[in-house]
């Protein structure tokens, strides 16, 4: 089995393709050993100690290092529990768990869109399921919509963009530029 590897933007993380589905749909991010106690994989990945974060994409999973920690050092351990993982066929979670699922909960949108707005949500809804989360994922993220109020969108960035030192200025200069250019209403992008 070959796992290719991709640069980010971030730095800090590596994107690891094992060459078959990882998520079957949405995503999963885990900022912690707790987090990732759902995971087999997610949870061996940190006993490493030195992973600082861990996201489950459609095809990828993005590995964040610990501040200092070098890719050279830490790529083969990586690698190593990959190849186990997927050559072994384990189950990327833990048996009845519902931890695989990257539904956000209604409480964890916030309570910002008003009715009057449906119209132009769904089209903040629509530019960011079709032109910004390919992009997003291309770079080993995930971008959530969190809400839109008095002409600001809130988004989660997650995976190796949540971390990443260009995140503002994607947030600013890309996203923000294209929602205004599409959608007039919008007047500011914000990290939620």
């Amino acid at each position: 089995m070959l796992i290719e590897t991709q640069t980010t933007p971030n730095p800090a993380t590596l994107k690891f393709l094992p060459g078959r589905a990882v998520m079957p749909s949405g995503t999963r991010d885990f900022a912690d050993p707790e987090e990732a106690a759902a995971s087999p994989l997610a949870e061996a990945l940190f006993t490493l100690g030195d992973v600082t974060g861990v996201f489950f994409g459609s095809d990828f999973i993005s590995v964040t290092a610990a501040p200092g920690i070098g890719w050279p050092d830490l790529k083969p351990d990586v690698l190593g529990i990959l190849l186990d993982h997927f050559s072994a066929n384990m189950p990327l979670f833990n048996p009845a768990s519902a931890a695989g699922f990257a539904v956000p909960a209604e409480s964890d949108i916030l309570p910002l869109d008003d009715p009057a707005d449906e119209e132009i949500v769904d089209q903040i809804k629509e530019l960011i399921e079709t032109r910004v989360r390919p992009a997003v994922a291309n770079d080993g993220g995930d971008i959530v919509y969190r809400g839109f109020q008095r002409g600001i969108v809130y988004l989660q960035l997650q995976g190796a963009c949540a971390g990443c030192p260009s995140s503002s200025a994607t947030l600013k200069n890309g996203i923000e530029q294209l929602l205004k250019h599409y959608v007039p209403e919008v007047t500011e992008v914000r990290q939620a």
